[in-house]
C-alpha cells in the first residue's frame, strides 16, 4: 500500500526547520515529502529523513497528487493558498491563524479532540496558537477530571513567537548590551543603547520584560490574550469559560510559559492534580520546589512534552489550582502539533 504524500508550506521558516527535523526523527508514515516555500527561498536544499530535497516555489500545481499538505505561513498566505491546496486535494493542517475561529474548520489538539480531524468540511483543518498549546493538554488534563470553569493565566513569551525576525533582534539586542554593568541604572539607558533595533517588538526586549504581545484589539485586549481564550474555549468544548489573559513577552529566546489559576467545579487536591498530570500523554511533571526543581523554558526547549510544576491549591479556594507550566514554542507550539495532526489525518486515509 502507497504512503501517503506530503507538502509542507513554508519549509525555510523557523518552524519550517523544526517541522523537517520532527518528519526525521519520528515514525515515518509518509511516502514523497514535497518542501514548498516562496520564489525567494525556492532552489534551497534540506535534510530530511538523511536524504536532500530540493525547495519548490509556491504555485497551484503543486499540490497535486498531495494527500496532505502542513502550512506554516503568514495569515495571509493561508488565506489565499490553503483553499487552492484543498481545492487540488490536499487535506490541510494549518498552522496559522487564518481559519482557527471558523466554525467549520475545527481546531486539533491530538491529545484533547482527535476526533475533530475526521469533521473537515472545507478539507482545512487548524492548530492552535503557540501560547494556547503551551498550556492545554495540562489544563485538559485537569478539565477531564475537575471540570473547568475559569482561567486566569499571565504568559512569559519567548522571542521566537515572534519568528526568525525575533530570535535575531533578541540575540542582537543581547550582544548590544553585554558588559555594560550600568545598563538598568536608570530611565532610558537601556533604550538608549539599543536604539532603533527593536525587531518586531515594541520595546527593548534584552534585561527587560514588555508586558505586550500580538496587536491591540477592543477595550485594551491584545490579539494573544483572545486567542487564548477564544482557542480554549473552542478546544474544550466550552464556549462560555471565563478566561483572562496578559501576555508578556520575556528575553528568552525559545519556550513560552505560563502562570496558571484555574478554577473547577469540583474540590481540588494538589497531590492528586499532580497524579493525573503524571499520567497525561505529552505532559511531565516537574514539581520539587525544595530541590530546585520546576518548569523552566531553558530546561523544555527541544523538548517535545509541556512541563508542568509548582502545583499548588489556591491559598484562598479549595476549587482552584496555582501552577506553571512551559513547553517549546516550536515544538508542541508549532511543529509538533502539526505533524501529529498530519499523522492522525494520514492513519485515516484509505488507500
Amino acid at each position: 500500500m502507497a504512503l501517503p504524500t506530503l507538502a509542507v508550506v513554508g519549509a525555510t521558516g523557523a518552524v519550517g526547520g523544526v517541522l523537517c527535523e520532527l518528519l526525521t526523527s519520528r515514525k515515518n508514515v509518509w511516502g514523497e515529502i514535497r518542501l514548498v516555500a516562496s520564489a525567494r527561498s525556492a532552489g534551497t536544499v534540506l535534510s530530511v529523513r538523511g536524504q536532500p530535497v530540493t525547495v519548490v516555489e509556491l504555485t497551484p500545481e503543486v499540490f497535486d497528487g498531495v494527500d496532505v499538505a502542513m502550512f506554516d505561513v503568514p495569515d495571509d498566505v493561508a488565506r489565499e493558498w490553503a483553499p487552492i491546496a484543498a481545492e487540488r486535494g490536499a487535506i490541510v493542517v494549518d498552522n496559522s491563524g487564518a481559519f482557527r475561529m471558523e466554525p467549520d474548520v475545527p481546531l486539533v489538539v491530538p491529545e484533547i479532540n482527535p476526533e475533530q480531524v475526521h469533521h473537515r468540511p472545507r478539507g482545512i483543518i487548524s492548530s492552535p496558537n503557540c501560547t494556547t498549546l503551551a498550556m492545554i493538554v495540562a489544563i485538559g488534563a485537569l478539565h477531564r477530571e475537575y471540570e473547568l470553569c475559569e482561567l486566569v493565566v499571565a504568559s512569559y513569551q519567548a522571542a521566537s513567537g515572534a519568528g526568525q525576525h525575533g530570535i535575531e533582534t533578541l540575540l542582537n539586542q543581547v550582544q548590544k548590551v553585554a558588559g555594560d554593568r550600568a545598563l538598568g541604572s536608570r530611565a532610558g539607558n537601556l533604550r538608549q543603547a539599543i536604539g532603533d533595533d527593536l525587531g518586531p517588538f515594541p520595546a527593548p526586549l534584552a534585561l527587560n520584560v514588555v508586558p505586550w504581545a500580538g496587536s491591540l484589539r477592543e477595550a485594551g485586549w491584545s490579539s494573544e490574550e483572545l486567542k487564548i481564550r477564544n482557542e480554549t474555549r473552542k478546544i474544550l468544548g466550552l464556549p462560555d469559560l471565563k478566561v483572562s489573559a496578559t501576555c508578556v513577552r520575556v528575553p528568552v529566546v525559545t519556550g513560552h510559559s505560563l502562570a496558571i489559576h484555574a478554577v473547577f467545579r469540583s474540590e481540588v487536591d494538589a497531590d492528586h492534580a499532580r497524579d493525573v498530570l503524571a499520567h497525561t500523554r505529552g505532559v511531565v511533571v516537574v514539581d520539587d520546589p525544595g530541590a530546585g526543581e520546576y518548569p523552566m523554558p531553558a530546561d523544555a526547549v527541544g523538548t517535545d512534552p509541556t512541563w508542568v510544576g509548582r502545583i499548588r491549591r489556591a491559598l484562598d479556594d479549595p476549587q482552584a489550582l496555582d501552577l506553571f507550566v512551559t513547553g517549546d514554542n516550536l515544538r508542541k507550539g508549532a511543529a509538533l502539533n502539526t505533524v501529529q495532526i498530519g499523522e492522525l489525518v494520514a492513519a485515516s486515509l484509505d488507500r
